[in-house]
């Protein structure tokens, strides 16, 4: 079959006996918010035939991964959950036991429990725990907080080591949201604009793109800038492809960021690289930076990141002294307990070197217009920021003092409207400060090794609650272990939505998700939401929400829009994606205050190198280097019997977290969980090249296949996350074999910032102990199990 060149189509159209559906998609197929263009061949028994990319996105132009080229094998895997499912508590852990029943039922159940909690324990009691969500963001605070009443939202994983430390630095820092590295993505003609500028540099700071696309970037831009003359610097322990085109890579140690970072400080600021005019009149505390990081001398950063000082010298000249830079950092600056002064550091190099908010430089989002109160009764406080805070500031304070880890971590439960992930499980184990009885999982395989730490506690935790409701797409370890009621969710060819890249914070386009099929019973994360509020009598939500096109033309075409006024749903799909434009400088006219005066939403109206938010709340406002928890030098006891360090989370092509482990062709891609070692350390230990290995440390053991690979460091090991194996026993204790790979085993709880951010999930230490038996999956049997043609 031949597909011709689309290019102008609109959203909906008929070819060759085929409905094609234009549309812009979230997870699943397993992606990040960055609302890839997909094309939707629908036959005339309305099965989805075959995925294209849609060149008419102005971001993607047609190119897609892997996930969503496979995405038929997600929504027609035979082991996909399409009718709402219960199962009596004292048969947790057991899969026979599941019977089929109705949504009516289902909304009933979770009232009657829901009912009983809050006449005998009170709405605390109750939790919502989330993953990346399903919907075009991420929407647990709006299941907590408006339709089932609780302050208790919770991303489990320890130190939210995701995302939100760089967000909560950024906020204190330069009162924006996270920056992102401008690509062009926001505007009319991308690379060819004539507003937009070409970065010379661009810095990949523990970010990976390719594979991952986080959080909105999309990975291949820089292979289009490097087209363009755009030159690399890698910051990253391990090579990959771009590492090898850069032009510069320093390997440092992992959880060495912040020592790194402030050498390169050290460095502009001693050689005068800085923007003088910038740091002069937009930056508070630059004399105070520049005595915090002058005895972190390149040469002493060598010694801590093992990285020779020349090196780190010409990458700090080379980044300072480019017209227009950018720095993409990732995850790993997160997972680290020294994680949130990293970001001060690349904030600070970003503030100082007059890259903030320019073209090609590094992007921030617009502050929304203060007005006294919006149309709906919402607080100005929303308006201001365009953040979802309505339900929060709903709760009262009384409840909201109450959230999990309040008390403990004011700025991490405030600014990202959560409960603390390390206090939520000490609450779930000890039932203090009072006992959490109920709670909904909503699209998060937590105890499978993707988010939380120290897995197996978990999993005791989440047994000792009552009565457990969870949504996602096919069953999972967490569910079949912990839960009660199962509420299956939809695919993204299966509903309407928005998506936006960066959480609406940056936004650089907004794309629409256009439904195409139907299949089974499942409903979206917005229909279980409107459906649920309503059942639950929540007025206060259902008022503003009756319906899911009413939903996302509230929550999403009229508040997140830039200039979307009163568009509705069914006018903006037909556009499938929408650029955002972009304003320059504004901290120049006003754009990033909600005031409209000019400077920054910090209380100095500066970029504050120094951060009185920070001092506010007990810690260091400068950037400080902190050795890892565990480590050669921080415990060199323990690092004797453990001497490797250990990363985890690197993405694959194959996979997002969790996910797809039950798809076929994404399965032959990636069959056995891996881990990588460098050939010096696997000499040493005996180790061949597809042998299997234990990995251990005090916390606990889990099992991968070895690559022997020069990409990782010696002295450290790389292991993928989020294996289990669906094709395994699905009963207590196996549980589709959850802890056979488990690598968050390894992974301590309570080792986080002195901000409640950040967790050592990158620097780790481990020990290697190479094993005779062979646990390779059986691919044939695999296939037989888990592949079918629609039909």
């Amino acid at each position: 079959m031949e597909f011709k060149n689309d290019l102008g189509k609109p959203w909906k159209y008929e070819e060759d006996g085929f409905t094609v559906i234009r549309t812009s998609v979230w997870s699943p197929p397993g992606c990040h918010p960055v609302g890839c263009g997909l094309k939707l061949y629908v036959n005339q028994k309305g099965i989805l035939e075959k995925i294209e990319g849609d060149e008419n996105d102005p971001i993607t132009k047609g190119r897609l991964c892997v996930r969503c080229l496979d995405l038929k094998e997600v929504i027609y895997n035979p082991s996909r959950i399409l009718y709402p499912m219960k199962r009596n508590p004292q048969d947790r852990g057991k899969a026979d036991k599941w019977e089929r029943t109705t949504w009516e039922e289902a909304y009933a159940m979770i009232k009657q429990k829901r009912d009983f909690v809050i006449e005998n324990y009170g709405v605390e009691a109750i939790a919502a725990y989330s993953g990346t969500g399903r919907n075009g963001g991420i929407m647990v605070q709006e299941f907590a907080h408006e339709v089932l009443g609780t302050p208790n939202a919770c991303y489990t994983q320890s130190g939210y080591a995701c995302y939100t430390p760089r967000a909560a630095a950024t906020a204190a820092i330069t009162g924006c949201y996270y920056p992102e590295i401008d690509y062009g993505g926001g505007v009319e003609g991308t690379y060819d604009n004539p507003d937009y500028k070409i970065p010379e540099v661009i810095v990949l700071w523990g970010k990976e793109p390719l594979p991952s696309n986080g959080d909105g970037l999309f990975g291949h831009a820089l292979i289009d800038l490097m087209k363009r003359g755009t030159q690399i610097i890698s910051v990253d322990p391990r090579v990959n492809w771009l590492a090898t085109r850069s032009a510069v890579h320093l390997r440092l140690r992992p959880g060495t960021d912040a020592a790194m970072g402030m050498a390169w400080l050290n460095v502009i600021i001693n050689e005068e690289l800085y923007d003088q005019d910038f740091v002069e009149n937009w930056c508070y505390g630059f004399d105070e930076l520049k005595e915090r990081v002058a005895d972190m001398t390149p040469e002493k950063a060598a010694e801590i990141c093992q990285v020779d000082g020349e090196i780190i010298r010409k990458a700090a000249r080379m980044y300072a002294g480019a017209a227009q830079a950018g720095i993409a950092w990732g995850l790993a600056i997160d997972q680290n307990q020294n994680g949130t002064q990293a970001a001060q550091c690349i904030l600070s190099l970003i503030a100082i070197t007059g890259n903030l908010d320019k073209p090609g430089g590094q992007l921030v989002g617009e502050a929304k217009s203060a007005v006294p109160e919006a149309e709906d009764g919402m607080t100005s406080t929303y308006a201001a920021t365009g953040h979802q805070l309505d339900g929060w500031v709903a709760l009262g304070e009384e409840l909201r003092n109450k959230t999990i880890g309040m008390q403990e971590y004011p700025l991490y439960v405030n600014s990202i409207r959560n409960a603390h992930a390390d206090l939520m499980l000490d609450c779930l184990m000890t039932d203090k400060p009072y006992r959490i009885v109920m709670a909904m999982i909503q699209s998060t395989n937590i105890i499978a090794p993707t988010n939380s730490a120290e897995s197996k506690k978990w999993h005791q935790a989440l047994k000792r609650l009552d009565f457990v409701f969870a949504t996602d797409v096919f069953m999972t370890p967490t569910i079949q272990a912990c839960a009660d009621l199962f509420l299956p969710l939809k695919c993204a060819p299966e509903h309407d939505s928005i998506n936006y890249t960066h959480y609406s914070g940056s936004q650089i386009h907004f794309g629409i998700t256009n439904k195409a099929i139907e299949v089974g019973e499942c409903k979206s994360d917005v229909e279980i939401a409107v459906e649920l509020g309503k059942y639950l009598g929540r007025e206060q939500y259902v008022t503003r929400h009756t319906d899911e096109k009413a939903w996302l033309n509230n929550r999403r075409a009229q508040r997140n829009l830039i200039g979307g006024g009163k568009e509705d749903f069914d006018t903006i799909r037909e556009k499938v994606h929408i650029q955002q434009g972009r304003k320059y400088y504004k901290y120049k006219t006003g754009h990033l205050r909600p005031d409209r005066q000019t400077g920054f939403l910090t209380t100095t109206g500066r970029v504050e190198l120094y951060s009185y938010m920070f001092e506010g709340v007990g810690s260091d406002p400068l950037p400080y280097y902190q050795e890892p928890p565990f480590s050669p030098y921080s415990t060199p006891e323990l690092a004797k019997e453990y001497p490797f360090i250990l990363t985890t989370g690197a993405r694959t092509y194959a996979y997002f977290h969790s996910e797809h482990r039950q798809v076929p062709l994404l399965r032959e891609l990636n069959p056995n969980p891996l881990i990588e070692v460098n050939p010096e350390d696997a000499s040493a230990l005996g180790l061949l090249e597809g042998q299997w290995v234990e990995i251990s440390n005090q916390f606990g053991e889990a099992k991968f296949k070895a690559r022997v690979t020069p990409t990782v460091r010696r002295g450290t090991v790389m292991a993928q996350h989020g294996w289990w194996f669906p094709e395994q026993v699905a009963d207590e204790p196996n549980l589709s074999g959850v802890w056979h790979s488990n690598v968050n085993t390894l992974i301590p709880n309570h080792y986080n910032g002195s901000l409640g951010f950040g967790a050592p999930y990158k620097c780790m230490i481990c020990k290697i102990t190479p094993l005779k038996e062979s646990y390779d999956v059986d691919m044939n049997r695999f296939q037989e199990k888990f592949r079918k043609v629609a039909g």
